[in-house]
């Protein structure tokens, strides 16, 4: 899953499942953030090919990004790499969908380029929602600011593989309504 050989800080993930998404416009979550194009990608533990390739990827990283650490790598660096079973900042109950996944949240600050399975553009926003499978190409890279020091990545591109359930609550309009029949009272729907 690696590009262009084995000390690569690029990956194209194996097919992921997308949560908290925000490709279609840049958004800020909080006051004074500068917004971004983002996503979390859930990470199946059983793919071992693309959790193999983001480990060979952030030690790329750790070792292109040394001069960030006055040219040694610090002996513990955080990651955005975590465990769906055992982050504290995942609750089980309100994030089901995180058990037996890794997870990473990307940025860009430029939109990424999406496209179908087809590698076709998508240009229905419908179509990019939190719950969608698909794959990514997103790159490592060291950071050290402020006191923070470790390794994150970034988001270049996304392709869209197939729908899933969606995130959050949302449904599909439909799965809520059924062919409106003039003749029926709102009574008769709602009973």
């Amino acid at each position: 899953m690696t590009t262009n050989g084995a000390k690569t800080t690029k990956v194209i993930t194996g097919e992921v499942r997308f949560s908290y998404v925000h490709l279609l416009e840049a958004y800020s979550s909080f006051d004074g953030q500068d917004p971004a194009y983002s996503a979390t990608l859930l990470i199946p533990k059983s793919d071992k090919k693309t959790l193999a390739a983001m480990n060979n990827a952030i030690e790329a990283a750790k070792e292109a990004g040394k001069a960030k650490f006055n040219g040694k790598i610090p002996a513990k660096l955080k990651t955005t790499l975590r465990d769906g079973d055992t982050d504290e900042s995942i609750d089980s109950d309100e994030n089901p969908e995180y058990a037996g996944h890794y997870f990473i949240r990307v940025s860009s600050k430029t939109k990424p380029g999406i496209v179908d399975a087809d590698v076709n553009p998508i240009m229905d926003a419908g179509e990019i929602y939190s719950g969608m499978y698909g794959r990514a190409s997103i790159n490592f890279f060291a950071y050290n600011t402020a006191g923070n020091r470790g390794i994150s990545a970034g988001l270049n591109n996304v392709q869209k593989t197939r729908d899933g359930d969606f995130l959050g609550g949302r449904s599909k309009a439909d799965d809520d309504f059924s062919q409106w029949d003039s003749g029926e009272t709102d009574d008769d729907m709602l009973g």
